[in-house]
């Protein structure tokens, strides 16, 4: 069996706190298979922004990736990787589209200019060779007259545009990996729809794998292979799309597919899961689910569960934990 594109095992990153070091991100596994979407889902405070910009070590000071963590991508541990290597991955084997397009984008440079500094950067083509490859990005990721957007500011587009002008600079060097943090946040259903669907025959095209960084089912209906559902920094829940949807194993899980709405939940109350992710630093010992758990029961707070597979699925709950034990 070959390795996988992407191989995360035990990545725990921390910050200081009062009484030391604190983690926000726990021991967190992923795997990815070149041409696959992995999503990762979870509830804001989850740590999944955090494990994504773990991957990229881009993760910001006071912070750090704690000793033990591993990251392979390409049969090489990015984490060891010297500095200028690491730059060489960003933007060219690894593109990432960042939660904010209003924020990522210099506003003072045109669209065009942007790409192509970073094409010439990674690529080292002329300004003319990266201009042509611009202007083809651009049209390729929907973005309408891309000879006269070639010249225009971020300003002057609206979200959904800027969106895809962010995929255009993550897509320039024909990445290996595509890491897209909530990429549909703030836009309309219609716009929405086109940016999945461009991720969607992006990967289908190119063979490029996909972490699909949401808290939006939706999305991860439309676009995912896999799913992995994250709390607490951790990873509660994992599974094929079909499978942890359909028959979703970790009742935090459960719990946010009850919270969506549907056309037969209209004129009723929705149903929430009570409480609140904890902060880092002040987790509760056990499963870290249980102070907001209906199905919790005498091993929840003391036992740490680790990940049980059931079917196409994997959780770390102490209720299937039991019932290994009495089989």
């Amino acid at each position: 069996m070959s390795a996988p594109l992407l191989e995360v095992d035990g990545l725990s990153v921390s910050f200081p706190g009062e009484r030391g070091r604190v983690r926000v991100v726990d021991r967190v596994g992923l795997r990815l298979e070149a041409g696959e979407t992995l999503a990762l889902v979870g509830e804001s405070g989850s740590g999944k922004s955090l494990t994504a910009l773990a991957i990229m070590r881009l993760i910001p000071r006071p912070g750090a990736i704690d000793e033990g963590s591993r990251v392979h991508f390409e049969g090489r541990n990015l984490l060891s990787l010297p500095v200028p290597q690491m730059r060489a991955v960003r933007g060219g084997k690894i593109g990432m589209i960042f939660q904010e397009p209003q924020t990522s984008l210099n506003p003072v440079t045109t669209v065009g200019e942007q790409l192509v500094e970073g094409i010439r950067l990674h690529a080292g083509a002329s300004t003319a060779l990266a201009k042509k490859r611009v202007l083809d990005l651009l049209a390729k990721v929907g973005v309408p007259d891309p000879d006269r957007r070639f010249f225009a500011y971020p300003h002057q587009l609206s979200g959904g545009l800027k969106q895809r002008v962010l995929i255009a600079m993550a897509m320039a060097m024909r990445p290996r990996l595509l890491i897209a943090d909530e990429p549909t946040t703030a836009l309309d259903a219609t716009i929405r729809a086109q940016i999945l669907q461009l991720l969607r025959e992006l990967s289908a095209t190119t063979g490029t794998a996909v972490l699909l960084v949401t808290h939006d089912f939706g999305v991860v209906n439309e676009a995912a292979d896999r799913v992995a559902v994250m709390y607490a920094g951790r990873i509660a829940e994992e599974g094929t799309r079909l499978e942890l949807l359909g028959r979703p194993r970790h009742p935090y899980t459960q719990g946010l597919l009850r919270s969506i709405p549907r056309p037969s939940s209209r004129g009723r109350r929705l149903e929430e899961i009570k409480g609140a992710v904890p902060r880092p630093g002040h987790m509760p010992p056990g499963c870290r689910f249980h102070p907001r758990c209906p199905s919790a029961f005498e091993p929840c707070p003391t036992l740490e569960p680790v990940r049980t597979i059931v079917s196409a699925t994997q959780a770390a709950c102490c209720h299937l934990l039991a019932r290994e034990v009495r089989r």
